[in-house]
């Protein structure tokens, strides 16, 4: 299941960073803003505790989130894109990386790098990668995670094509999507239409 976040200020952000003249500064910064707000609602439903603090005026009873802190986990090289804009909310969070890369003649991910903190069992684990385009390079790292131990797991993107979304529900139907748009579909190159562009390159200014 995706939810599309339509808050106003994610579309009118995203109209921005889809701009073909917005510099990989402004790209940048648009990518982490946009990262918050969408944080904020993918973790609208993490589990609080209650626990008791004290005031400067008084003892009270209060909430805290419960469990183990949750890992934000970066599909290497364009999720670090989008990672610090979730951890501008979350800075507590723990951090794993996979090392994924789609050769261009097959579309097909490559994996290179994985590496995650302890006990993902008892973490929600929060996939982020910029675009979620024919849907395999995220099937494989949400399937790497859930060899790896963790059971609780969400992904966020950006943009999604269609295509990519099909391909990632059949794979994975427990796992919730999050992206700021779904849009057309997927041109002959497996890029996403109108998309935004190659998201790593945009976001570190390599091409």
């Amino acid at each position: 299941m995706a939810t599309t976040i339509n808050h106003p200020l994610v579309q009118h952000k995203l109209t921005l960073l889809r701009q073909r003249e917005t510099t990989t500064g402004d790209f940048r910064q648009l990518c982490r803003e946009i990262s918050l707000l969408l944080a904020y609602e993918v973790l609208r439903d993490l589990p609080l505790e209650p626990v008791v603090i004290d005031t400067p005026m008084e003892r009270m009873d209060a909430v805290q989130v419960a469990g183990k802190k949750l890992c934000f986990v970066s599909v290497l090289r364009a999720g670090a894109g989008i990672l610090d804009g979730m951890l501008d909310l979350v800075p507590a969070a723990r951090i794993g990386h996979i090392g994924l890369y789609r050769d261009h003649e097959t579309h097909r991910p490559v994996s290179y790098y994985f590496k995650m903190p302890d006990d993902l069992a008892n973490r929600l684990c929060v996939v982020v990668d910029p675009m979620l385009a024919t849907g395999h390079s995220a099937v494989a790292a949400v399937q790497m995670l859930k060899d790896a131990g963790a059971k609780a797991v969400k992904f966020v993107c950006l943009i999604a094509a269609p295509e990519g979304l099909a391909v990632f529900e059949a794979a994975h139907p427990d796992v919730s999507v999050f992206t700021a748009a779904i849009d057309i579909g997927l041109d002959e190159n497996a890029y996403i239409r109108p998309g935004l562009g190659d998201a790593g390159d945009r976001i570190f200014g390599t091409k």
